[in-house]
């Protein structure tokens, strides 16, 4: 049985901030109004990109980008792990699923919570039974399902739009996860799986977001330094 939630954390936690450059000061003074906007041009633009990803090429590259998670050590070792369900053009996570599952790791999945417009974090057992399609659709695991502390989480597969070489990461513009990253323990690994066409120059950021550890590709996995 997994940990009890034991609700928000009281203090936010150390973890490593989106790196600045020299090159880019133009982008990272981007603010309020102006960051909205270049982050809305980038979605829109990655998102056509997947989509029109044909499923052929997206089936065979969710496999590829499946195997490198499940060959990594970290996701191996760990013991409660943090994963998505895929929505919409997304990678399909279903196979990191069902083996973490199997190898008797608590699976946990986030569900929104409408009126906090937070994740809470419950396990699963059987996706069939446990899962149901939730907030604007997003498959979500049911309130019934135990909670997770998110002090246990020891490994995050973190979903998103777009990334760049320096682990920066675009979402939907929610903020779901913006908000969920810096209550995790900064022990827990973060790593994306993304489609090729998913990975950008530059993604607008602004310094206190927190980056990836690793993103995954069908084609090659990069290593960002904390």
């Amino acid at each position: 049985m997994p940990p009890l939630d034991r609700g928000p954390a009281a203090a936010m936690r150390y973890h490593r901030p989106m790196p600045a450059s020299a090159d880019h000061a133009d982008e990272d003074a981007l603010q309020g109004a102006a960051l909205r906007a270049a982050k809305l041009a980038l979605r829109r633009h990655v998102l056509a990109d997947r989509d029109a990803l044909p499923t052929a090429v997206r089936t065979a590259a969710s496999a590829a980008i499946a195997a490198r998670i499940l060959e990594r050590a970290d996701f191996k070792a760990a013991r409660v792990v943090l994963l998505t369900l895929p929505f919409g053009s997304e990678w399909d996570t279903v196979a990191v699923m069902r083996a973490a599952l199997a190898a008797g790791r608590i699976v946990a999945i986030p569900r929104v919570d409408k009126e906090s417009r937070m994740l809470e974090l419950h396990a699963i057992a059987d996706p069939e039974r446990d899962v149901v399609a939730g907030y604007r659709d997003i498959p979500e695991p049911l309130p019934a399902c135990p909670l997770v502390s998110r002090d246990t989480i020891d490994f995050i597969l973190v979903p998103g739009v777009a990334f760049d070489r320096q682990g920066r990461r675009m979402g939907y513009g929610g903020g779901y996860y913006d908000r969920l990253l810096p209550l995790l323990s900064p022990r827990a690994v973060r790593v994306a799986g993304a489609f090729e066409v998913q990975l950008v120059a530059r993604v607008p950021a602004a310094p206190h977001d927190i980056a990836v550890d690793a993103i995954l590709t069908e084609s090659r996995e990069l290593a960002i330094a904390r």
